[in-house]
């Protein structure tokens, strides 16, 4: 992406920052394999945020079980994501990317719940959950 972003570190910074797989996901675009992290089945109240830079991303309310092995939302929260049309793989797809630093987030799909009738299939390794304080 030829864009600038609120939060920018050299190649050397995000690799000291992210984890191997991580770093993977969120600066080579890869995908973890489907069923490999915990977030997916995340089910407290709280805030599902950006694993490179931190920028809240996703509402627990906006998540739900789409059997498809990747924690999956049917709305982000407003100017959290951006979009981009990813031809990669021989199909064409919308990618998800992290507005505040680029990151490789997942693909968005039109095949999810009301009231948006989207399903946002999110890398888990890509995100970092803070739950809602109690009490």
């Amino acid at each position: 992406m030829a864009e600038d972003f609120k939060v920018s570190r050299s190649d050397a910074e995000w690799r000291a920052l992210l984890t191997p797989e991580q770093y993977e996901v969120l600066r080579g675009h890869g995908t973890e394999r489907p069923g490999s992290c915990a977030l997916n089945h995340e089910k407290r109240a709280g805030a599902f945020r950006c694993v490179g830079c931190g920028q809240e991303l996703f509402r627990s309310k906006e998540k739900f079980e789409s059997g498809t092995g990747w924690p999956s939302f049917f709305d982000p929260l407003p100017g959290a994501v951006e979009t981009s049309r990813d031809t990669s793989w021989g199909m064409v797809r919308v990618e998800v990317h992290c507005s505040a630093c680029g990151g490789h987030l997942g693909h968005v799909f039109e095949d999810g719940p009301p009231p948006t009738h989207l399903r946002y299939c999110i890398n888990g390794v890509a995100l970092d959950f803070t739950p809602d304080s109690e009490g």
